[in-house]
C-alpha cells in the first residue's frame, strides 16, 4: 500500500507540473498576442487558463501546508479558505469551458449559409462582460464552503494527518447533516451536470455543423490556409477539449454518485486524476489546436 501511495503521489506531482507548465504558456503565448489582433475567444482562453493555474496552485500550496502541518494539524479557517479557492478555480474552469463551447456553438450557427455573422460575444466589452460572470458565479458557488460543516466529530470520517478533509462532500453514515448532502447535490448539479450537457448539446450543433461543412467548403487557391481553414482547426481543438471535459465530470459524476470515499481508501487520489486531467490536458489543446504553442509564436517578442 506504501508502495502505491508512492506511485500516486508522483504521479499527482506529474500531473501538476505539466498542468502549471501548459497553463502559464497559454497565458503567456495571449499576452504577447498583438491588442488590436485580440479577441473574444482569448479572453475567454485567459480566463480558463487563469483559473486553471489557480486552482492548480493553490491544490499545491494545500499539499505543501497539510504536510508541514502533520503534527499540529490545520487551521480551521485556513482549511476552509484553501477549499474555497480551489473550488473557485474549478468552478471558474467549468464555466470558462461552458462559456467557449456556446461561443464556438454560436460563432459556427450560420456556417452553412457561407456567413460569418457577428453575434453578441464578439465585442470585447461583452466578452469582458461575460467573463466576470463567470467569476462572480464561480465565487457565489464557492462561499458555501464556509458555512457547510464538513468537521464532524473527531474519528467520523476519513482525515489526512494534517486533520483537513481529503474530500469537502467526505463524511461518514453516523454523521452526515444534512445541509452536506443537500450542498453536494446541489453542486452537483449545477456545478457539474448542467454544464456537462450545456458541453454536449453545444459539441454535438458544432459536429453537426462540421459534417455539413464537408461538402461545401473548398480548398484555399495556392494550398494557403484561408481563414475558414484556421477556425476549422481551432474548432477541431475546442471540440477535442469538450470531449476531454466530457470525460473526466462524466466519471467524476459516476464516482461521486456510486462510490463511498469511506470504503475507497486511494478516493482522494482518483478523485485528483480525474478532475486535474482536465485542468492539465486542456491548455495544450486549445494552444496547439489554435496555433499559440509555436516556436514562431514565441520568438516573436
Amino acid at each position: 500500500m506504501d508502495g502505491l501511495s508512492i506511485n500516486l503521489l508522483g504521479l499527482r506531482v506529474f500531473i501538476l507540473s505539466i498542468g502549471l507548465m501548459g497553463n502559464v504558456f497559454l497565458i503567456l503565448a495571449i499576452i504577447q498576442t498583438k491588442f488590436t489582433q485580440v479577441k473574444s475567444f482569448h479572453l475567454f482562453l485567459l480566463g480558463l487558463a487563469s483559473a486553471n493555474l489557480e486552482e492548480i496552485l493553490i491544490v499545491t500550496v494545500f499539499d505543501i501546508i497539510t504536510l508541514q502541518a502533520s503534527s499540529d494539524g490545520v487551521d480551521a479557517w485556513a482549511c476552509r479558505s484553501l477549499k474555497f479557492l480551489t473550488k473557485f478555480g474549478e468552478i471558474g474552469s467549468i464555466l470558462f469551458t461552458v462559456l467557449i463551447s456556446v461561443f464556438r456553438q454560436q460563432k459556427l450557427r450560420d456556417a452553412t449559409k457561407r456567413a460569418s455573422l457577428p453575434i453578441y460575444l464578439d465585442s470585447i466589452r461583452s466578452a469582458w462582460m461575460a467573463s466576470g460572470v463567470c467569476v462572480l458565479l464561480a465565487v457565489l458557488l464557492s462561499l458555501p464552503v464556509f458555512v457547510v460543516d464538513s468537521e464532524g466529530p473527531a474519528g467520523n470520517v476519513t482525515r489526512n494527518s494534517s486533520g483537513c478533509l481529503l474530500d469537502f462532500f467526505q463524511c461518514s453514515e453516523s454523521y452526515c447533516p444534512a445541509v452536506n448532502a443537500v450542498y453536494k447535490y446541489l453542486f452537483l448539479l449545477v456545478c457539474n451536470l448542467l454544464p456537462l450537457v450545456v458541453v454536449t448539446v453545444t459539441g454535438c450543433l458544432i459536429i453537426a455543423v462540421l459534417l455539413g461543412q464537408r461538402t461545401t467548403v473548398t480548398p484555399a487557391p495556392g494550398g494557403r490556409r484561408s481563414r475558414g481553414s484556421n477556425l476549422h482547426r481551432s474548432t477541431v481543438a475546442v471540440l477535442a477539449a469538450m470531449g476531454l471535459f466530457q470525460l473526466d465530470w462524466t466519471l467524476y459524476l459516476i464516482l461521486q454518485l456510486t462510490v463511498s470515499p469511506t470504503d475507497f481508501p486511494v478516493w482522494a487520489e482518483v478523485e485528483f486524476l480525474i478532475s486535474f486531467s482536465y485542468t492539465s490536458i486542456s491548455p495544450y489543446v486549445y494552444g496547439i489546436g489554435i496555433n499559440l504553442f509555436s516556436l514562431k509564436n514565441f520568438k516573436k517578442k
